[in-house]
């Protein structure tokens, strides 16, 4: 299903745009866009997310790239590939300091195409946020989760290093949680988290804690883009507990694990 819908957005894409004199199938985005486009930026990680709201239900993506030939695109990340009305899509890959081109497209359920004029956003200095070390979450396996929504959002979404993906709990809210086994023993310096969000402002992590082999540590503040939480410990297993947040479909972009070291 997902693929289908991103060859259909693909095609869109490749269409020539309408004359006023066309009564072909591509219309202006405007045309079922309510209120502005919000694009926020996480410099630490080089993504940007964009939020749109239509009038009428639609699956939506956004192509992007540093030129007006764009190369890249994103599709809608709100809770799998169905159509509804408020859309999110997370820009990745991006350079800091650098003017990117952006279009969106969407099918509507009246069986169009709509598609937006060129736009830009400029991304910022770099954040200058540094991990502590390597993150080694990535060598670990999701032993135990609250909740998944879906397939499409897996708990092991959370550790695969791909800022692109990411887990969903079906509505723990402050009650989700994830476990990370290493497979052996690590001494780290810290440990990071990068909440997922709903366009409609549900489902952030303001804050967690992480309990390295029943020890636990914390609470450290989340939020939007990177949260690191400086941890001095050996440990194998790792639990990471949501605090406090929005509620809703809470979980993570990205769970790290720095070794210490370098």
């Amino acid at each position: 299903m997902t693929r289908l819908i991103v060859a259909i957005l693909a095609l869109a894409l490749l269409a020539p745009a309408c004359s006023s004199a066309d009564s072909g199938a591509i219309g202006d985005f405007a045309e079922i866009q309510v209120g502005a486009v919000s694009v926020i930026q996480d410099a630490s990680a080089g993504t940007a997310t964009l939020t749109v709201a239509t009038n009428i239900d639609a699956v939506c993506a956004v192509a992007y790239g540093p030129t007006e030939a764009l190369g890249s695109l994103a599709t809608d990340q709100d809770m799998g590939g169905v159509a509804h009305d408020e859309h999110q899509a997370v820009m990745t890959g991006l350079d800091a300091e650098t003017t990117y081109y952006y279009r969106l497209q969407g099918v509507g359920v009246d069986g169009r195409l709509y598609q937006s004029d060129l736009m830009t956003f400029t991304t910022p200095a770099s954040s200058g946020l540094i991990e502590p070390g390597p993150n080694v979450a990535v060598d670990g396996v999701v032993v135990e989760f609250s909740s998944e929504f879906s397939a499409a959002f897996a708990a092991s979404h959370a550790i695969d290093g791909d800022l692109g993906t990411e887990w969903s709990s079906a509505g723990d809210g402050d009650d989700a949680y994830l476990v990370v086994d290493l497979g052996r023993t690590v001494e780290i310096a810290g440990v990071g988290f990068r909440t997922r969000q709903m366009s409609d402002g549900s489902s952030v992590t303001n804050s967690f804690t992480v309990t390295i082999d029943d020890e636990l540590h914390g609470p450290f503040p989340a939020g939007a883009g990177l949260a690191i939480g400086e941890v001095s410990a050996v440990g194998r297993v790792f639990r990471f507990d949501v605090v406090a947040s929005t509620g809703g479909n809470t979980g993570a972009v990205e769970i790290e694990i720095y070794g210490a070291g370098g």
